[in-house]
């Protein structure tokens, strides 16, 4: 086989031995050889697990997920029986899982980014405090961390007869978890909560808007109190005008416990504020070095503007820094989000508990239990990566 490609304007044969050759064509040419090796070894290695599954007497399908559950779970989002399906008692476990990556994303970056600029303090006793923290937790780990905290949830918290409520009655803190108020909904309240969406998204517009005007003109909006009155008054003026049908229902000792609210179970708690405050140390040193790469003629141009330290860094350092710290933050969210599955340790039930854990055990469907799990924690990862990186994208410096 051979055809003719021109080549500065002479004719060539092609000829087979040029997809190896030939520069033009070899890099393809390797990558569909790698291609074709890596599905043989796939081949390979599926076809080594039906066999072994067959030899076992078993085949492979997910029909189990049908099955009825037959065990409890105490901390969940959604309804949940012993009776229900495996596949419920697995949401149920992703969900929890979910739960505590959100909320250990955003309290970990809270801390890191206060500790990371702390540590940077010119005061002496809070820079070797925030020293303090980050290496004395970063060199821990994690599960020492949550079983210490959970200890003292157990045995430092009152029980519940004695508990004393706290903010107003709005906070419960015992040996049996934590109580907090919970969202009473009446007829009118997806006006409100319609009217608070859009005020949201009103919000992101405006602020475009405002860059847009400031990176033309100059001109720079009041984006914060516009931002505020946004966030607060529409949805404030919804509520009263559909006769408030949003309301709270705060935690009550009844019997020897307390009823109403939300329940948040000690194991949830421990692993939220374990993970956040471990997390929270590497961000803060992520936070450090990216400001700490910026230039000092930065700051120095700022105060000479008449600029105060903590508005220099809000609006000059930290903006030109998050280039930097955007990136290895991303890891930090992903390692929180698969040290969740510590979880077990303290009865908390994750999706490592229950599809990896409890409906593995009964159900003898190790196969395909640990794909699922697999296939869940991925997915998870290249969400929060897609998310993280459509951000870095937004806020890193673009020429003009």
């Amino acid at each position: 086989m051979s055809v003719t490609t021109p080549i500065g304007g002479e004719e060539q044969r092609f000829s087979i031995g040029m997809l190896w050759t030939d520069t033009r064509y070899r890099s393809t040419t390797i990558q569909i050889i790698a291609l074709f090796l890596v599905m043989i070894a796939v081949g390979f290695f599926l076809q080594n697990i039906y066999l072994n599954l067959q030899a076992l007497g078993k085949d492979f399908r997910f029909d189990f997920l049908f099955d009825p559950a037959s065990y409890d779970i105490n901390q969940r989002l959604i309804e949940y029986d012993s009776q229900s399906p495996h596949w419920k008692a697995a949401v149920v476990g992703i969900l929890n899982t979910l739960l505590v990556a959100f909320l250990g994303c955003i309290t970990a970056t809270i801390i890191g980014v206060l500790a990371g600029v702390l540590r940077l303090s010119k005061n002496w006793v809070v820079a070797k405090l925030m020293t303090v923290y980050i290496e004395g937790v970063r060199n821990v780990p994690v599960l020492l961390q949550i079983l210490l905290l959970y200890s003292v949830f157990i045995e430092v918290l009152p029980k519940p007869k004695k508990a004393e409520p706290m903010l107003d009655g709005m906070l419960v803190a015992t040996n049996r978890g934590f109580y907090i108020p919970s969202m009473v909904l009446e007829s009118g309240a997806g006006v409100v909560l319609g009217v608070f969406a859009l005020s949201l998204i009103g919000i992101v517009f405006f602020r475009r808007h405002a860059r847009k005007v400031q990176e033309q003109t100059g001109k720079v909006l009041p984006v914060a109190l516009v931002s505020l009155g946004l966030f607060v008054l529409p949805a404030l003026l919804a509520f009263f005008a559909m006769g408030q049908p949003i309301g709270l229902e705060n935690p009550e000792l009844k019997g020897f416990n307390f009823k109403g609210g939300v329940h948040m179970r000690n194991s949830l708690v421990a692993l939220w504020l374990a993970l956040s405050i471990y997390t929270g140390a590497f961000i803060a040193e992520v936070v450090r070095a990216g400001i700490q790469a910026i230039s000092k003629g930065q700051s120095e141009a700022a105060f000479a503007l008449g600029l105060r330290p903590g508005r220099t860094m809000r609006l000059v350092i930290l903006p030109q820094a998050l280039r930097i710290i955007i990136p290895p933050t991303i890891s930090n969210f992903l390692n929180l989000t698969k040290n969740s599955s510590l979880a077990i340790a303290v009865g908390y039930m994750d999706a490592t508990g229950t599809l990896g854990g409890i409906t593995l055990n009964q159900t003898g469907r190790e196969m395909e239990c640990i794909l699922l799990l697999m296939a869940f924690y991925l997915i998870t990862s290249l969400t929060i990566s897609g998310v993280m990186n459509k951000y870095n994208d937004m806020v890193k410096l673009k020429e003009r």
